[in-house]
């Protein structure tokens, strides 16, 4: 199957690029894991960061940014997206995105780390709204071939270039190779590598994991944001509790009723993310609680149901009324802030390859995503790539694409087993959620090391034993993000931004990003 671009991944960033080379007659190819709309993005509350004008000024995000990355930012890479980002905005509300208005006008809201109201939102449901808008432009598109139920299992990589990927029909049950000139991971992040996270159970590190067995780099992994607030129910499961409920004044207090945040910041609840899950998680520890809260019911009940239209219904489900009462909240984790290096053209080390959104390394977010700033770097770095591909198309054409081999299974059979991939699955998500976790050290990374490199093997084992499925091969993956994220830890040697080291609490003088390859 011959595609000239091969898009992996239907979140915002996979489905704006495809949008963008599909206008310019360039046939695509769009693979995703589940349905279309079964992405990160779906499931985002919060809103896009933007500036727009009046008091704000792109000097005042890229601060905002640089503070949050707490020095480990690329500054030509955050004037660049954030000068940027307007624009791209412009073009999702011209596909079709409606964000909120306030008498005409937008209304920006404000979120932690930010110094000024610049999130566009549609209520609280923001990422719902653009995959809406963007899967009904993709899916009438005649140059867009998509492919629901399908997995990316290994990229095809011939003399440091990217020719393709083999690619799982999971309802068919076979293999299928797609060859491609460009290939471009847009596959979101990797929450699941976690036992607590925010993120829908497609998140399982696909993209990185894929790019680094075939020699990608991979930069920044110990740096992985855990969302301050997310939903403590023992009926709930991974929902989130907007940071905009801080923003438009929720603050967080302990169980009886005492607030804590001003002992850790000057912001107190609307603080950098790292500083408050760190703070929420010390309180828990300290007091043996088992959740915090968070209360914004001393605002007006309309105004609640108005802003958190979603979050109001969905409380109400169990029995949590947010106007009347404060809602029972824990950390999980939540964002990837390292992942495959790139440039500012979204090209990663392998030619051919590029990668966009959350499972990219583009050195926007440093070691801390500044709130809303994820949605804004998928959508400028979709467009840069976008330019890019459309420029070098013709010269990637170079590449024999003709001589790649089918997939072979070998003599692999069906496996009757499969209680050992739920076995190691969970395993490695509690020994993550543990020992490599908001807080870690020395002896916890390295038992965590020694316990991925015996399950590797572990896994290699069954792997070639048996024919491939979803569920080996997502635990394959996040066994190897796992292992990544673990060694970039060690390799830090200091406390900074998302990563804290008990053994190592000082930051060093000069921080370089953390680079590792899959041994």
């Amino acid at each position: 199957m011959e595609k000239e671009i091969l898009i992996i991944g239907s979140g915002i960033a996979g489905l704006f690029c495809a949008l963008k080379l599909a206008e310019k007659n360039h046939k695509i190819i769009l693979v995703t894991k589940e349905k279309i709309t079964e992405t990160a993005t779906h499931y985002a509350q919060g809103g896009i960061a933007g500036v727009a004008g009046g008091e704000d000024s792109f000097e005042a995000h890229i601060n905002d940014t640089l503070k949050s990355g707490d020095g480990l930012c690329h500054a030509d890479v955050v004037e660049t997206i954030i000068r940027e980002a307007p624009a791209q905005i412009r073009e999702l509300v011209d596909l079709g995105v409606g964000f909120t208005k306030d008498h005409g006008n937008f209304h920006l809201t404000r979120e932690g780390g930010h110094s000024y109201s610049r999130i566009y939102h549609h209520k609280d449901v923001t990422g719902r709204e653009i995959q809406r808008a963007l899967t009904e432009k993709v899916k009438k598109h005649p140059h867009i071939q998509i492919l629901e139920d399908h997995m990316a299992i290994d990229l095809i990589v011939s003399h440091n270039q990217c020719v393709g990927c083999y690619v799982l029909d999971i309802h068919g049950e076979k293999v299928k190779t797609i060859c491609s000139y460009a290939t471009i991971l847009a596959t979101g992040g990797a929450g699941k590598v976690y036992l607590y996270t925010s993120n829908p159970d497609i998140a399982t590190g696909d993209g990185i994991a894929i790019a680094a067995r075939r020699g990608a780099l991979i930069k920044n992994m110990e740096f992985f944001q855990f969302h301050p607030t997310c939903l403590f129910h023992n009926k709930a499961k991974s929902f989130l509790i907007s940071e905009a409920v801080r923003g438009e004044g929720g603050i967080l207090k302990l169980a009886d009723g005492s607030t804590f945040m001003g002992k850790y910041h000057p912001q107190k609840s609307l603080a950098p993310r790292d500083i408050v899950a760190r703070a929420i998680d010390f309180e828990m520890k300290k007091r043996g609680d088992e959740c915090v809260y968070l209360d914004i019911s001393f605002k007006p009940k309309n105004f609640i149901k108005k802003r958190f239209p979603t979050i109001y219904e969905k409380l109400l489900n169990f029995n949590i009324d947010m106007t009347q009462e404060p809602i029972p909240v824990v950390p999980a984790a939540h964002y990837c802030c390292g992942g495959i290096h790139t440039n500012l053209n979204a090209q990663t080390s392998i030619v051919g390859l590029y990668a966009i959104g959350e499972t990219a390394h583009t050195g926007l977010h440093g070691a801390n995503r500044l709130a809303s700033n994820s949605l804004m770097e998928a959508v400028v770095m979709a467009h840069r790539a976008f330019q890019n591909v459309d420029v070098e198309l013709q010269e990637l054409k170079t590449s024999n694409i003709d001589s790649v081999a089918d997939w072979d299974e070998g003599k692999a059979t069906d496996s009757d087993e499969m209680v050992l991939v739920s076995h190691m699955w969970d395993e490695i998500r509690r020994f993550m959620w543990n020992y490599v976790g908001i807080v870690r050290s020395d002896k916890r990374l390295q038992r965590a090391l020694h316990r991925i490199n015996l399950i590797q093997e572990e896994i290699n084992q069954y792997y070639w034993n048996f024919r491939v499925n979803k569920d080996l091969l997502e635990l394959r993956n996040i066994a190897v993000v796992s292992k990544l994220i673990i060694e970039s830890a060690l390799g830090r040697r200091e406390s900074r931004g998302l990563h804290y080291n008990l053994d190592c609490p000082k930051q060093v003088k000069d921080p370089e990003d953390t680079i590792v390859t899959l041994k």
